[in-house]
């Protein structure tokens, strides 16, 4: 497993054996928090932490540094869901993939995928880092009842009704990547021609559409559910979106789409589950502020979105 821990350094005043688990730190905050800011904030309150901590006194570097980034994520879970009270619509995490270096720091996040990341949404703070920290990182029972002060018998039911709730909520079907890229391709063009009909037949009857603008970009106040609402919601909006261009992506190690605008910038991500050649959901990003990470690519870059 990612950040095992070794002999602290003598010379470097700890910062060596901090710097060993860094990408581990960050990506345990990153799946508890859905928000690459917040967790760049956990790590660095945990660095500070860390240079004040008696490291003399420390026996397991790395269960304490897990620890101290668990405690702050756990904090930082409570204030973000009271913040998300006042949000504007439907929040949607923070693609890890907005991050210039997030793929050099999170070196175990691929595992977890987007839609996987708006499941733990439906997750209490404690359950959430029980289930990142036992079925992600693999660590031991002891260890994570240590980091969310439980004791070890309460961390394994915990850990049980979390798997359990993940498992009822989570995408059971995967297609390859080229069906998915199909699909996504007929559920854009229908979009941009306005063609009801064409996306009704791309969606399950129970389909969701799910839009996170933060009022800053023209998106639907709550989730848009059944294929007529969806199709015929999608179908207002597309033909306003000619002049955006398709680009496929890899988010959080899952297929994905950009629809990028004239200049370059990403106007929007895109992700799609399915189920038997339907799609029954679409996550549809467009806060900028969870966007501006994505590099502008060249003019031209990218598949045009063909009418």
């Amino acid at each position: 497993m990612a950040g095992t821990a070794g002999p602290e350094p003598g010379a470097d005043g700890g910062e060596g054996v901090f710097e060993r688990h860094r990408r581990l730190l960050f990506a345990v905050a990153y799946d508890m928090l859905g928000s690459v800011h917040d967790a760049e904030d956990c790590v660095q309150e945990a660095w500070l932490g860390w240079h004040r901590a008696d490291r003399g006194a420390v026996g397991e570097p790395r269960a304490y540094l897990v620890r101290a980034v668990t405690n702050r994520a756990l904090n930082k879970v409570r204030s973000a869901k009271a913040r998300r009270e006042t949000y504007i619509g439907p929040w949607l995490p923070e693609p890890l993939g907005a991050a210039p270096d997030a793929a050099e720091r999170a070196e175990r996040a691929e595992e977890v995928s987007y839609a996987l990341l708006v499941v733990l949404e439906t997750l209490g703070p404690v359950e959430r880092a029980v289930f990142v920290l036992r079925e992600v990182f693999g660590l031991p029972h002891a260890e994570i009842a240590a980091a969310v002060d439980r004791s070890e018998q309460a961390v394994r039911q915990i850990a049980h009704r979390a798997r359990a709730h993940v498992r009822e909520r989570r995408p059971r079907y995967a297609p390859d990547d080229a069906e998915r890229r199909r699909l996504t391709e007929r559920f854009l063009a229908a979009s941009l021609q306005g063609d009801v009909a064409g996306l009704k037949a791309l969606l399950a009857e129970d389909a969701q559409l799910v839009t996170d603008g933060g009022g800053k970009r023209k998106a639907a106040l709550r989730p848009i559910l059944g294929a007529a609402k969806f199709a015929r919601f999608a179908a207002s909006i597309g033909p306003g979106y000619t002049h955006l261009r398709f680009e496929e992506a890899v988010v959080g190690g899952e297929p994905a789409g950009l629809l990028r605008g004239p200049d370059g910038g990403v106007e929007a991500m895109l992700v799609a589950e399915f189920s038997e050649g339907l799609i029954t959901r679409m996550l549809v990003l467009r806060n900028p502020d969870k966007l501006a990470g994505f590099r502008t690519s060249a003019a031209g870059r990218g598949d045009a979105a063909r009418s």
